[in-house]
């Protein structure tokens, strides 16, 4: 079903233009606290699908800050709440949770592990999120780096 494009309000045209796609608080704080591990990687790394917001060539390993609106966090319980736009909503994030999912998939191919961390998720528990990036590392040469 191909979505008809829907006149919106100037309140969420103003929200929209707010969003941004790269560099948020939760990835930069991912990608510092990694860095100072010593970990090196390419931010934003347009050579692999999806573009992983971090990609830790050495390792071969693409982390991606998802947003939990736009990647569908919950999803089958809160698009029934959605109260504006409902059909146009549901079609967007559920293309973006199967682009996620192509992408993972390609990766996994190529000889990458895809890692997908909520940002919420990062902004409140970092340490976890490094240990999980830290255990694939292991997990990828036997030994941590």
């Amino acid at each position: 079903m191909k979505h008809q494009k829907l006149s919106t309000t100037p309140e969420i045209s103003k929200r929209m233009a707010n969003v941004h796609l790269k560099a948020g608080k939760a990835e930069v704080t991912l990608a510092k606290e990694l860095w100072k591990k010593g970990l090196r990687y390419r931010k934003n790394y347009k050579k692999l699908p999806g573009s992983p917001d971090i990609a830790i060539l050495k390792y071969h390993i693409a982390v991606f800050v998802d947003g939990e609106f736009w990647h569908g966090k919950d999803w089958d319980q809160k698009k029934t709440r959605l109260k504006s736009n409902q059909g146009y909503w549901i079609e967007k994030i559920e293309e973006n949770i199967t682009r996620d999912k192509r992408n993972d998939l390609l990766l996994s191919e190529m000889g990458w592990k895809p890692i997908h961390f909520w940002e919420k998720d990062v902004n409140r528990n970092l340490g976890f999120c490094i240990n999980t990036i830290l255990g694939n590392i292991y997990d990828f040469k036997g030994e941590y780096i």
